[in-house]
């Protein structure tokens, strides 16, 4: 496993995190293709064993069902000190008024839920989820700064948004001395590279680290495109992001592997860890062989003639993935 700085911060991270979508009860939340706590408990430790210390959750994966799994298993497995701990809000967690978004009171009421069910007084970094079109991002801010302040969150961090969006979130902390985003969650792999054009410059320029989500496409990388899955015939959301055109990049992506003697997932999630800025893509796994993939790919080098293969055909996608 390598290690590294979460962008300019003195916080090291592995450069591989694992995400818990994948853990949670599948009787709560949307997701009924999640694993139990039994399998869920079997691929953290395999992480730990592997070197892994980043690890990824949010308050709405499997209605907090993912946040308790991890942190029974951290606590079990691990040692506090050891791990770097994030999660993040603004999913809907109840129906009703204030049952979801980044209002002050509902950040100050999540991370008190979130720590709750992870058993812990603090976690290293916490996310905004999305961004909140009904909510002034000077609310949020403060509010962020405030859980910082109180010890409840070491960092801070954003997920998928656009980049003036972004932009504006740092501008406004900087100008009230508020604590500042250090990370931003968004959507990149081969499939999907629109960050490449505003986004990710943003964050090298700022020393913002990047954290990708769905490095491998939600699978789609990793097998025959006509190929399906039971998180596939239930991921509504999944159909949104991809097109028939992405079938030759997937298709190349296979032929090099097949060129390498390499699974496919090692050779798309090596291209993402070489990409510039790029700190640690956050990988879900059901299966042990999909964790050792993971890991394994930070030792596969791409020379420029097969980044080239891999990227050539990629068109222009519409935006996506930031609902």
């Amino acid at each position: 496993m390598r290690y590294t700085r979460l962008g300019s911060t003195g916080l090291e991270v592995s450069a591989i995190s694992l995400g818990c979508m994948s853990f949670g009860e599948p009787s709560r939340g949307n997701h009924q293709w999640t694993l139990d706590e039994e399998s869920s408990r079997a691929l953290i430790r395999r992480s730990l064993d592997a070197g892994v210390t980043f690890f990824d959750t949010a308050n709405v994966y499997s209605d907090g069902s993912s946040e308790e799994i991890l942190g029974r298993a951290l606590h079990d497995f691990a040692s506090r000190d050891d791990v770097v701990i994030a999660t993040k809000v603004h999913g809907r967690m109840r129906p009703g008024p204030n049952g979801g978004g980044l209002s002050r009171r509902a950040i100050l009421s999540e991370i008190d839920h979130s720590l709750r069910r992870l058993g812990v007084d603090h976690v290293d970094l916490y996310q905004i989820h999305r961004w909140d079109y009904d909510t002034p991002i000077e609310e949020t801010l403060e509010a962020l700064h405030d859980v910082v302040k109180a010890g409840k969150a070491r960092y801070i961090g954003a997920s998928s948004m656009h980049a003036w969006q972004f932009a504006k979130a740092l501008f406004t902390a900087d100008r009230h001395g508020w604590t500042r985003f250090v990370s931003m969650q968004n959507h990149y792999n081969l499939l999907y590279r629109e960050e490449e054009r505003e986004m990710l410059p943003l964050c090298q320029d700022q020393g913002v680290a990047v954290i990708p989500w769905s490095p491998l496409a939600r699978g789609r990388l990793t097998r025959p495109w006509d190929a399906t899955t039971a998180r596939t015939e239930t991921d509504e959301f999944g159909r949104t992001l991809y097109h028939d055109s992405d079938r030759v990049i997937v298709e190349r992506v296979a032929e090099l592997a097949e060129r390498r003697g390499l699974p496919p997932a090692r050779i798309a999630l090596a291209w993402l860890a070489a990409r510039p800025g790029v700190t640690a893509p956050i990988v879900g796994v059901t299966k042990a062989q999909h964790l050792d993939d993971a890991v394994a790919a930070l030792e596969v080098g791409l020379d420029d003639e097969e980044m080239a293969f891999l990227e050539e055909p990629y068109a222009p996608h519409t935006v996506a993935g930031f609902r």
